[in-house]
């Protein structure tokens, strides 16, 4: 249930967090009007909205998926804002002078150009995100997964082996996606190496 939710999180955080991320990195007045709620919502400690979050949302998997969302999105917005800022400047010229189209501008040169800092983003939503649902797991006591194995068997018949067998298993869980994720950004968008036979 805590992976499924997991996966369901990065998804729908990528999905919000990238497009909004190239329309504020592309729309400077955009980005100055939204900044300071940005900056206001960023901060916001997510397990101290879960009380909120379970009254309006009730306490099943919607409640941590969204918790657990709302959390992992700055990582991958702020990473997409300042990539759109790092483009080379050059490249986007090139590509106007061309008359390239804007939606193949869009897909030939700043998505490629974005996606190692994007990549990166999700890396570190991934932590975010699986910290949060756990959490949510264990103090709402009512949904399943990593975090209410955990709650059951530390406070009922207090087996602190199984609560540390739960949280191992929550560490290599993350280990193993975080090495998928670099693995993947290393394979097909690090830089190629230069001085190498071809």
């Amino acid at each position: 249930a805590t992976l499924l939710a997991w996966l369901i999180t990065l998804v729908l955080a990528s999905v919000i967090a990238v497009p909004l991320g190239l329309l504020l990195g592309s729309i400077r007045p955009l980005r100055l009007v939204t900044g300071p709620l940005i900056e206001f919502l960023r901060p916001l400690p997510t397990v101290a909205l879960i009380p909120l979050a379970t009254l309006v949302l009730g306490s099943g998997a919607q409640t941590k998926i969204a918790l657990a969302t709302f959390a992992s999105v700055w990582p991958i917005l702020f990473n997409t804002v300042y990539a759109i800022s790092e483009i080379d400047r050059q490249v986007l010229d090139t590509a106007r002078a061309f008359r390239t189209p804007r939606s193949r501008l869009v897909y030939a040169v700043v998505l490629p150009s974005i996606a190692p800092f994007v990549l990166t983003g999700i890396r570190l939503s991934a932590a975010i995100g699986l910290i949060v649902l756990v959490s949510t797991e264990f103090l709402t006591g009512t949904s399943v997964g990593v975090g209410q194995f955990v709650y059951h068997w530390g406070s009922g018949s207090l087996r602190m082996d199984i609560v540390l067998a739960g949280t191992i298993f929550t560490g290599l869980a993350g280990y193993l996606v975080n090495t998928a994720l670099l693995g993947a950004q290393r394979r097909w968008l690090g830089w190629a190496a230069t001085g190498g036979a071809v």
